[in-house]
């Protein structure tokens, strides 16, 4: 298993590149993410806003599912739980096997 600090230094140079590049991931930019990012950090997260809401609209779902138990989101500040709660609050369909 990799060492957290390390996953986390990856993780930044990752979304420092891809957002450079404009690249996404499971269909959505890094600006989308971050859009999201205090809809799912606690202890009070925010209510997700329209420009969460529309980058989750073109998310791929499936994707972002396999997240869930990653060490991605939780090096990010993001608590996977209440990010799986976001397509429900901006009212997006939800994959069945997520």
């Amino acid at each position: 298993m990799e060492h957290p600090g390390k996953i986390l230094i990856m993780v930044l140079v990752f979304l420092a590149v891809a957002s450079a590049n404009g690249q996404t991931i499971c269909n959505m930019t890094v600006d989308g993410f971050m859009a999201c990012k205090l809809s799912a950090t606690p202890p009070n997260p925010s209510p997700p806003s329209g420009d969460c809401c529309a980058a989750l609209s073109h998310a791929n779902a499936t994707c972002l599912c396999s997240y869930k138990k990653s060490y991605l989101l939780p090096s990010l500040g993001v608590d996977s739980n209440l990010a799986m709660q976001l397509p429900d609050k901006c009212k997006l369909p939800h994959p069945s096997q997520c």
